[in-house]
């Protein structure tokens, strides 16, 4: 006890007397830090850095892209101003054809002339009134008007073709703002894009998505050989956007919008329209010759799932396989075969159905293309001289017959059919709405090969014949189903 209080008073005792020693020197012989110079230094060595960052940044950006950091921000302004006024209302008028119906129509009162509309967009392409819209926009019109700027004008429909939804309309009216015409082939996945048109009658509304996809199938066609390879946007299109623009930042046209997949009827994510340059195309060959003229390779073609690329030993699931070869077509005559496994048309990649589709729809019949397959392992060339429908290489123009009194448009069945039917000759029904064909109980697809023991081969003759016949009349021919039927009946 005593030696710690001895202890502890010494040290205090030295504590004291330090501290009188400390302040009896003079001030400028106390040592100081100053850290202002340091912090200073240090500070100027991360703005240094943090400059050379950004510079390098924007020197990067400036390499790869061409924007800086002066780039102003997106702006759909001007794209939406070069586009809007090309796009058009379209109204669709039907129900009013008194010839289409029949008596009993009155009585039960199931098909009485009342009228209905219909409505969706188009988008005008040249000066002098041709317009582009959707096969389905105005199918079975009766009378079709087009609004653009408040005005409205009377359209004659040019042609249309259900393979690709695409129909042609003409109004009477000049010096109108043709949109600009872009590529969809040069369209990238990631770019974006805007819809014009007119949803739920909202004219001339615009919304903006980016490609989502391209080359897209969805198995929504109708018609005998449909082409499927669209451009998915999650631009938002709803009811009433059929028919109008998908175009790129400058206001370029690069699709025509067609589809939405949704549940309820109502945009939910996913929008889909046909390529400009597949649009442009059919829309040419139906102003021009009134029929897509389709280039036709001669072979049928699936996909590559994983369980066939499996059971055929394939290592990549791109290219499409030959299913079918037509006999005498394109194919045939080029040496291919069943089971060829098409790799490239014309260089051309083809990773699946829509891609080989859509690679083919920019030909005409008569063009040579060559087409890379790989045959039990090895890579092999065909040269094929494409076909049109009807099995030849000339531009067609297919024979239609359309009567109101039938209730039908009659056509003669193509090469391709013939070959699938195994038929030397056919007349076809499509196009049903009522009249004298569907109360003979026929429907759209069949083909009726022979009247009376005749055969069928001309559509004008075969609508003539219905028309004005009386008695007793045979019919023989296919169902849609390709099934055998044989009906007689007494016509008074």
């Amino acid at each position: 006890m005593r030696h710690t209080l001895f202890t502890f008073t010494v040290a205090l005792i030295g504590g004291m007397a330090g501290a009188w020693v400390f302040q009896q020197l003079p001030d400028e012989n106390i040592p100081t830090l100053d850290l202002a110079p340091v912090l200073a230094e240090e500070w100027g060595k991360q703005t240094s850095w943090e400059e050379e960052i950004i510079s390098d940044f924007v020197d990067d950006t400036d390499d790869a892209s061409g924007y800086s950091v002066d780039t102003p921000p997106l702006s759909f302004v001007d794209a939406s101003q070069k586009s809007t006024n090309s796009v058009v209302f379209i109204k669709n008028f039907s129900g009013t054809d008194s010839r289409r119906y029949s008596i009993f129509d009155y009585f039960f009162g199931q098909g009485s002339p009342q009228q209905r509309v219909g409505t969706g967009s188009g988008v005008i392409i040249s000066k002098d009134g041709y317009i582009i819209t959707n096969n389905h926009v105005i199918d079975r019109a009766e009378t079709i008007e087009v609004v653009h700027q408040k005005r409205t004008y009377k359209a004659s429909l040019i042609g249309a073709d259900s393979n690709t939804d695409i129909a042609v309309l003409k109004i009477d009216a000049g010096n109108l703002p043709a949109i600009k015409l872009g590529s969809s082939r040069d369209l990238q996945i990631g770019e974006w894009v805007l819809a014009v048109g007119n949803p739920f009658n909202l004219t001339s509304t615009v919304t903006a998505g980016i490609v989502s996809a391209k080359e897209r199938q969805i198995n929504i066609m109708g018609g005998e050989f449909p082409l499927e390879s669209f451009i998915q946007t999650d631009a938002p299109i709803n009811p009433g956007n059929s028919g109008g623009a998908l175009v790129n930042v400058d206001g370029e046209l690069v699709g025509i919008n067609t589809a939405i997949l949704s549940r309820t009827g109502s945009y939910t994510g996913y929008g889909f329209a046909v390529p400009v340059d597949i649009a442009t195309k059919v829309a040419n060959d139906l102003i021009e010759y009134g029929e897509v003229q389709k280039a036709v390779p001669g072979v049928d073609v699936v996909e590559i799932t994983p369980e066939l690329a499996e059971e055929m030993d394939i290592t990549s699931l791109d290219g499409v396989i030959v299913s079918h070869v037509i006999r005498n077509g394109a194919a045939e005559k080029g040496g291919m075969k069943k089971d060829d496994v098409i790799q490239s048309v014309d260089g051309v990649r083809i990773t699946g159905k829509g891609s080989f589709e859509e690679a083919l729809s920019y030909y005409y019949p008569g063009d040579d293309i060559t087409v890379e397959f790989i045959r039990k392992g090895k890579i092999q060339k065909a040269k094929l001289t494409l076909q049109n429908l009807l099995g030849e290489t000339g531009v067609i123009k297919r024979e239609f017959y359309t009567s109101v009194l039938l209730g039908a448009r009659l056509e003669s069945v193509n090469a391709i059919e013939r070959d699938r039917l195994d038929i030397s000759h056919g007349v076809k029904i499509t196009g049903m709405t009522r009249g004298y064909i569907r109360d003979l109980g026929l429907g759209n697809g069949f083909v009726i090969t022979q009247i009376n023991g005749e055969p069928a081969k001309d559509p004008k003759w075969v609508g003539e014949f219905l028309e004005d016949y009386s008695g007793r009349l045979r019919l023989e021919g296919l169902t849609s189903r390709g099934q055998p039927f044989i009906q007689s009946y007494n016509i008074r």
